[in-house]
């Protein structure tokens, strides 16, 4: 429930603060075109019968907008007077235009008006980390120090992939480090260069591989090689009743060898499958109770003395045997760079555009089936933020929703920003406005596509939750 909460604070924190500086760049163009704005809410002021739906309510004197909050903290609203748009103001749209309503307005200073939310918060992403390169730095563990190399599965193997290759790059560029980005790059590339026992070689890939099995594939298209040695001994485990200790070496599970604490964390896996599945408590006693071998080193003089011992032990109720191996950050020097303030800038803004690329690469997943149901909701976008509140991955997280928030809004989809633009660039093109008829139409429709979007992503969110996804 701890968990549950923090993550929920982060989530409305940093919604709240985007959605705000979002309509707050309607706002600013608005007042800055002279062009009214009726209300400012923070939070949808969603009314339920007699009661408004609104938590804070004010209107400055001498001023036309009513501020507030409402109770559903799921976005916000800045209703810009004489303009088509979610509350469906159709009364005040068959009254004669006033000078200061949208509508009035030419057609360049409408579209600065609905381009206003988008542009801050594209900007805000792009100073957000900016800022997290000028205070934190940026620190990772690059590609070609990772000496294990890559643990692959099996199609990474029938391409031609080995265990233990050190992945440096691709024909469109080197790899920096372990990350989403890297499989964006095997993905499309065609060819791969790596250090296989020393040598540096290249491997020929087909160019179209798709990104969305590649991550979504278990165990997964490759992983960092993490030896399955002991480092850690968890206190009141099946580890250390087991007499487990620094520097053993897990070599087979119930009979199945394992090479490394990948295919420990997969045979793992495999029992919880199974656990799902068991009807009775003799099978679950019988799926936790595993046998494990391990290897044991001890170092007497100038001579090592090997063996190996099998001890079957019953693993916790949530199958952890209770060791941990060495982190990567522990396994391998990580580099680090520090950036000046004037530095940050342009490797902020160039980090931001590398993020919004990516994510409109992958955007073509989403018209696959694969990818429909991949779509997450609140609950989905929620869990990416860490379990314990830590400062650098909330800003990372809020300048990626920002990115999200702006390219998201920018879509050709009436309702959204996107749609009104697309309105708009059609008007100056051909000196033709749409019908307000129309307009209103199209609004209706484009709610709609949004409203069935939220329903998909959210129902995704609650299968994957009980477990039919």
């Amino acid at each position: 429930m701890e968990i549950f909460m923090i993550r929920l604070l982060q989530f409305i924190l940093a919604i709240s603060l985007l959605v705000l500086l979002h309509e707050g760049g309607h706002f600013f163009f608005s007042k800055l075109f002279g062009v009214r704005v009726e209300k400012f809410f923070i939070f949808f002021d969603l009314g339920i019968g007699k009661w408004s739906g609104k938590l804070l309510k004010f209107k400055p004197k001498n001023s036309d907008t009513e501020y507030g909050m409402g109770w559903l903290p799921l976005g916000g609203y800045c209703k810009i007077a004489g303009m088509i748009d979610e509350s469906f103001d159709t009364e005040q749209m068959k009254k004669p235009a006033q000078p200061y309503e949208f509508r009035s307005k030419p057609a360049w200073q409408r579209l600065l008006i609905m381009i206003g939310g988008v542009l801050v918060n594209f900007l805000l992403a792009l100073f957000i980390y900016s800022m997290i390169l000028f205070y934190w730095g940026d620190t990772y563990i690059a590609s070609k120090d990772m000496s294990y190399g890559m643990k692959f599965n099996s199609e990474a193997k029938a391409l031609g992939f080995q265990d233990g290759d050190i992945l440096l790059g691709t024909d469109k560029r080197p790899f920096k480090d372990f990350s989403v980005d890297m499989f964006r790059d095997l993905s499309s590339a065609t060819r791969v260069d790596l250090i296989r026992n020393g040598k540096k070689m290249s491997l020929p890939l087909p160019g179209e591989i798709s990104l969305l099995d590649m991550l979504k594939a278990e165990p997964s298209f490759a992983r960092p090689f993490v030896p399955a040695v002991v480092d850690t001994v968890i206190p009141n485990t099946p580890a250390e009743k087991y007499g487990l200790a620094k520097g053993d070496t897990i070599k087979a599970i119930n009979g199945k060898a394992v090479d490394s604490q990948n295919e420990v964390t997969f045979e793992l896996g495999r029992l919880e499958d199974m656990m799902a599945s068991a009807k009775t408590h003799a099978d679950s006693m019988r799926i936790r109770t595993a046998t494990i071998v391990i290897a044991r080193n001890k170092q007497a003089a100038d001579y090592k003395v090997s063996h190996m011992d099998t001890v079957k032990t019953v693993l916790t109720a949530d199958l952890k045997f209770g060791f941990a191996p060495k982190a990567l950050n522990q396994l391998y020097e990580p580099t680090h760079v520090d950036y000046s303030f004037f530095e940050s800038f342009p490797a902020g803004i160039k980090y931001g555009i590398a993020v919004l690329k990516g994510y409109v690469d992958d955007m073509k997943y989403v018209f696959t089936a694969d990818g429909a149901k991949s779509l997450g909701g609140f609950g989905a976008i929620g869990s990416l933020f860490p379990a314990s509140w830590d400062w650098y991955l909330f800003w990372k997280m809020t300048a990626f929703l920002s990115i999200i928030l702006a390219f998201m809004n920018i879509l050709p989809i009436p309702a959204l920003d996107g749609g009104h633009v697309l309105f708009l660039l059609y008007e100056m093109i051909t000196r033709r406005k749409p019908s307000e008829n129309f307009m209103i139409k199209a609004e209706y429709v484009g709610f709609g596509i949004l409203i069935l979007l939220m329903v998909v992503a959210n129902l995704n969110d609650i299968l994957r939750w009980i477990g039919y996804m």
